[in-house]
């Protein structure tokens, strides 16, 4: 059943997230509906950061949109940029985006990294591996493994580029439409999809669209716009993805094999304009219906998510967090296996543009903020 909340839903929830002091202090502490928490700056220095991955020794790796890739230390401290980067086109939304540790990890050290590539005939979003070298100072056998062509000849928006593993190991890339919706219903065309490959950019057998005449082998789900968010649910072992909309419609989606998610047919929005989208209709037979949506008025710009199941806090088990831009804050949602039962609002008074949310190994959050300034802030129990 979709939850679709609606312009004063949970608006106790909300008033007690607003009633929060106005200034973050460091070590201050914030009350919220299930924990509560001392807000601190984990780290500064860093220029737009967007992705993140935690290694095994607790350390981070972080991105930054213009094109560099950092060590972050236990004690916060950032190394200096590694070597061996690939080059990006940082304009507009693109640069380097997302980053990923294989599973295997800790035998193979091979990452991926989701960025901006600029090619003949416009700028795409390309999946690249490598292997973090053991000394974590450069990367090496940087290889691209799949281009989400055809390149997008105008404009430089909706990349998409987040990156999630399964339990069997297949790797899931989120492609947006490029600000070009009828891109995201043609199967011709890997923008506007969720892909389903092996970490070497082969084609799982079992992907929906495998042996279709006229349809991308790669293609797991199509019809999102610009999906910034994806993770693993770690109760279920099912995909779930947050995708942005026009004015209002964002939405949370449980990624199902060959589904369509409907865009630019259906949403829970409207476009920038004011006007209907599409049919001007919420939902249609045949298109996958969003686990939880929002409409004007109620929307805010979702990026990356994680969910939590770690003990240092038990209130907030179970549930997902969203890192949101406009307005900016930390959303988190209580889920019941694949639903959304509620919605809580945190540091929303704060104005600090949020890009991504990942759980340490201590079980505290650490979020990185696009702006005002590029940091990472840790959110730990009190």
């Amino acid at each position: 059943m979709i939850a679709v909340l609606r312009r004063g839903a949970l608006a106790a929830a909300l008033l007690l997230a607003l009633a929060a002091p106005a200034a973050a202090q460091p070590g201050e502490v914030v009350r919220s509906e299930r924990a509560t928490f001392r807000l601190t700056t984990f780290a500064t220095g860093l220029e737009h950061p967007w992705g993140a991955a935690l290694l095994p020794d607790g350390r981070l790796l972080v991105t930054e949109r213009p094109g560099r890739l950092r060590v972050v230390a236990a004690d916060g401290s950032l190394s200096a940029p590694l070597a061996g980067v690939p080059d990006v086109v940082a304009e507009g939304q693109g640069g380097l985006l997302d980053v990923a540790l294989a599973p295997d990890f800790a035998t193979t050290r091979e990452i991926f990294l989701c960025h901006a590539q600029l090619v003949a005939r416009g700028a795409l979003t390309r999946l690249t591996r490598a292997r973090l070298a053991p000394d974590a100072t450069r990367l090496e056998g940087t290889t691209a493994v799949v281009d989400a062509a055809p390149p997008q000849f105008r404009g430089r928006q909706h990349y998409g580029c987040r990156i999630a593993f399964d339990r069997a190991g297949f790797l899931y890339l989120s492609t947006g439409e490029r600000n070009d919706p009828e891109r995201a219903q043609r199967l011709d065309d890997l923008a506007g999809k969720v892909l389903r490959l092996t970490r070497d950019g082969r084609v799982p057998a079992d992907n929906p669209f495998v042996g279709r005449s006229g349809a991308r082998p790669e293609i797991w789900s199509y019809g999102h716009r610009h999906p910034q968010g994806l993770a693993l649910n770690p109760w279920t072992g099912s995909l779930w993805s947050a995708e942005f909309g026009p004015r209002g419609g964002d939405e949370v989606n449980l990624v199902r094999r060959g589904a369509n998610y409907g865009w630019p047919v259906v949403s829970h929005g409207v476009t920038y304009g004011g006007r209907p989208v599409g049919t001007g209709e919420r939902s249609a037979p045949g298109l996958e219906e969003p686990l939880a949506a929002w409409e004007p008025g109620r929307n805010f710009s979702p990026s990356g998510i994680a969910f939590y199941d770690a003990g240092a806090f038990p209130g907030w088990r179970g549930s997902l967090f969203i890192a949101a831009l406009n307005p900016p804050g930390l959303v988190r949602l209580t889920t019941d296996g694949d639903r959304v039962t509620g919605e809580e609002r945190l540091l929303f008074d704060r104005g600090i543009r949020m890009r991504d949310v990942v759980v340490a190994a201590d079980g505290a959050l650490l979020v990185l903020t696009d702006a005002p300034r590029g940091r990472i802030l840790r959110l730990a129990p009190e």
